[in-house]
């Protein structure tokens, strides 16, 4: 308990320090005008409010990440709460003010096209077919899993009900996808917002008031607690993304590049929704950390229960009563339906820059978007259709989805240097070096991967780390000695 207080803190603290620091980084002009002028369109191109440009964003990146990720994370043990803090104020939000920020300063373009900026074309064209794919792949997953919460709620087991709930939030992400962003995903997500944020205050409040015992802290020691889950490099990093480093988040700040009304407002939009993502998560992770090693799951008769949707579902009717309960799931559900909605829309985006496919009218939009419809609803249908294809679609947008966040961190990286900001470009290039490891670690050693044996993990994952940060150097020098020569 006393480690979730310190974590809070910190992570406020590094808003408040390392935020002022990153946006330095950028150096925002207050007086050049956004895209949300220069560009206006009237349907992606809107000037908004600031703070629904900031619930828009938070919303969007939040998905079931920081909550789902968080349960998951804390298995493993109190090291999930240095992943958390670490992750989150020295990457995770690094990671999504910057490449907010220079979505603004050219003019609202997507990640595809920043990383091709910085990369080269080459790049570009992997990363486009990979942003699209982890979109889509985004698209499915929450429209699962919302629906079977939402399921559950107006009637508990009922698979009917549950696959009602499916088409209906389908529906709702076609409509959401064509239609001016500030006519539905403007209106209805400070409701959206208002019920996370319940659910989030409602488990501090709760935890603060029972101050349950026996909740593991830093000092017990950070060994593997559920070790036959993986080791904790690289599987924590992989677990807990969206309350950390996710490469997601990437794909959703130019939605709000094209919103923002000021550049001095890139702090607390981009900057500020991801702290509090990481606040969410740490809470999260300290109810977790009561229910699987502190007696919680006894207490709420519910031993043996280890999957993240129920965890949620126990904990919010045992602490907050039938209505309480009902709203805070209402969060649950609400969170990864907000993420989903705008990944199709940014996919929508992606691939009409991509083409240089006119967006006004309503019939070029739908020849973007109905094939994205139909493969969403292709990964859908394997979710439903296989006993575990929703195991197997998440572990692969884990891995992509960490596996974004290095292309966005070395386009970054790159971007800094170019910019002559000398001692910058280390916020980025130790982040690049580490999610290399993680996320080249993982697929060597995961069985949805090569399956190499674990223990030449170490050694792995030191040469994933060590090898791109030598060959940044070697570029580095090449380009300072190609400037002197001219």
């Amino acid at each position: 308990m006393i480690t979730m207080i310190v974590c809070i803190i910190l992570l406020l603290v590094g808003y408040v320090l390392y935020g002022k620091f990153t946006e330095g980084a950028f150096g925002p002009d207050p007086d050049r005008k956004t895209p949300a002028y220069t560009k206006f369109d009237g349907l992606d191109y809107i000037p908004m409010p600031t703070w629904k440009v900031y619930m828009i964003q938070f919303l969007n990146i939040a998905g079931t990440g920081p909550i789902f990720g968080a349960i998951l994370g804390a298995m493993f043990g109190p090291s999930c709460y240095l992943w958390i803090v670490l992750g989150c104020v020295f990457g995770g939000a690094v990671h999504d003010y910057l490449s907010g920020m220079v979505s603004v300063e050219h003019g609202g373009i997507g990640l595809p096209e920043i990383v091709g900026k910085y990369l080269g074309k080459r790049t570009k064209a992997v990363m486009l077919a990979f942003s699209v794919l982890l979109l889509l792949l985004v698209g499915a997953v929450f429209v699962y899993s919302p629906a079977v919460i939402l399921g559950n709620i107006i009637k508990e087991g009922s698979v009917s009900v549950q696959m009602i709930c499916v088409v209906a939030i389908l529906v709702y992400y076609v409509i959401a996808t064509l239609v001016p962003i500030d006519k539905i995903i403007g209106k209805i997500y400070p409701i959206f917002a208002f019920s996370l944020i319940f659910m989030a205050v409602s488990m501090l409040i709760c935890l603060l008031v029972k101050w349950p015992g026996g909740v593991p802290e830093i000092w017990d020691g950070l060994q593997n607690r559920t070790p036959q889950n993986g080791k904790i490099f690289p599987c924590l990093f992989i677990s807990i993304a969206c309350g950390a480093i996710s490469g997601f988040h990437a794909t959703q700040s130019p939605l709000m590049a094209r919103c923002i009304k000021n550049e001095k407002l890139g702090r607390p939009v981009y900057y500020g929704a991801m702290i509090t993502e990481g606040i969410i998560a740490v809470i999260w992770a300290t109810v977790s950390g009561y229910f699987f090693y502190a007696g919680g799951n006894a207490e709420m008769g519910a031993e043996g229960i280890t999957a993240a949707p129920q965890v949620v579902n126990v904990v919010c009717k045992h602490w907050l009563g039938t209505v309480g309960s009902i709203l805070a799931l209402l969060g649950v559900v609400a969170a990864p339906i907000t993420s989903g909605d705008t990944a199709l829309r940014s996919a929508r985006l992606i691939i009409a820059d991509a083409f240089n496919i006119e967006q006004r009218n309503i019939s070029k939009r739908l020849a973007v978007s109905i094939p994205i419809f139909v493969v969403t609803g292709a990964l859908l249908w394997f979710n439903i259709a296989n006993a575990n294809g929703f195991d197997v679609i998440w572990r692969y947008f884990g891995w992509s989805n960490q596996a974004l966040s290095i292309f966005t961190f070395w386009a970054l990286t790159v971007y800094l240097v170019y910019k002559r900001k000398e001692p910058y470009y280390i916020m980025t290039l130790f982040p690049a070096c580490f999610m290399t490891s993680v996320c080249t670690t993982f697929i060597c050693t995961a069985k949805i991967g090569f399956n190499i044996p674990e223990a030449y993990t170490a050694y792995i994952g030191l040469a994933a780390f060590l090898i791109p940060l030598a060959l940044f150097f070697i570029w580095l020098g090449k380009r300072k000695a190609s400037l002197s020569a001219q």
